[in-house]
């Protein structure tokens, strides 16, 4: 699968389902040049629309309302997890693979494959692959419930020997400039996540600046390759009371809650169970 994604010539139509929001059609456009570079084009068909085009390293963006911009990166970043196409074998850290059985997806012989967290902290996949060329037509992400919280349904697939025509239409010179961002600085935090589940590394932390009220939090990304977790740190003392709260939005789970000395906000697709345990986990360095 990682290797078809990066070296066929494909077209793909799919849609995006998640509760309680309208269904997102979208079109995803993948070719490899003469020279062996790679080009892709992700585009959100419904609403004002929202582009993304990757010449190689460069990668820009089109959105309503914000002026075009480029960010330096050899992955778009979509509704599909990265790292799933980048770097399947990592995700073996902290989950099984279980090869199902064949069924047929969008007219196309698949591969089922099952994928379950080894330590029973995430929820499931369940993916199909094309038979004949390893590319990704269908992904259910399944509740502890066995009920659908999130799908990804290919409509069509077009694989062709030269890459789209689209391509030959872009002019990489006229594409915005890349926008450089200075790194963030290390901070110096005095708070240590003691729980994280298996195979799940701390990929970012920085302070940032809540639009809302201004305040300061600390933020970490937590991630496994196929699920981000947002996690929020704001200090009691110098932020309001907030009542403890869990909840979905869509197929995320929300979870604030008082822990000590803090206000903790989690977000991400997990169990409850999973966000409240990292949650109280966290602890001042002694």
């Amino acid at each position: 699968m990682s290797d078809a994604v990066k070296s066929l010539n494909y077209t793909i139509s799919f849609i995006l389902l998640k509760p309680g929001a309208d269904s997102q059609p979208y079109l995803w456009r993948h070719g490899v040049n003469e020279a062996g570079l790679e080009m892709e084009q992700l585009n959100q068909l419904n609403g004002p629309g929202r582009e993304v085009v990757r010449i190689g390293n460069k990668v820009s963006y089109f959105e309503p309302n914000v002026p075009p911009y480029s960010l330096q990166s050899s992955i778009i970043n979509g509704p599909f997890p990265s790292e799933f196409f980048q770097r399947p074998e990592k995700l073996m850290l902290g989950y099984e693979f279980i090869m199902v059985g064949r069924s047929r997806i969008a007219g196309r012989a698949a591969q089922q494959i099952r994928i379950i967290s080894k330590d029973k902290s995430r929820f499931g996949l369940n993916v199909w692959l094309d038979q004949e060329t390893g590319l990704l037509l269908k992904m259910n992400l399944i509740g502890q419930e066995a009920q659908l919280l999130e799908q990804i349904q290919v409509t069509g697939l077009q694989v062709t020997k030269e890459p789209d025509p689209f391509f030959a239409k872009i002019e990489p010179g006229m594409l915005p400039e890349v926008v450089n961002f200075n790194p963030s600085a290390a901070i110096n935090s005095p708070w240590t996540i003691k729980y994280l589940p298996k195979g799940m590394t701390i990929v970012k932390r920085d302070l940032r600046r809540l639009s809302g009220s201004g305040e300061v939090v600390e933020y970490i990304m937590l991630s496994d390759g196929l699920v981000d977790i947002s996690v929020y740190i704001q200090d009691r003392s110098n932020s309001k009371p907030q009542d403890n709260l869990v909840g979905t939005v869509q197929s995320d789970t929300l979870l604030t809650i008082e822990h000590g000395e803090l206000n903790i906000t989690i977000i991400g697709k997990i169990p409850a169970a999973t966000a409240n345990a990292i949650a109280k986990s966290i602890q001042r360095i002694i």
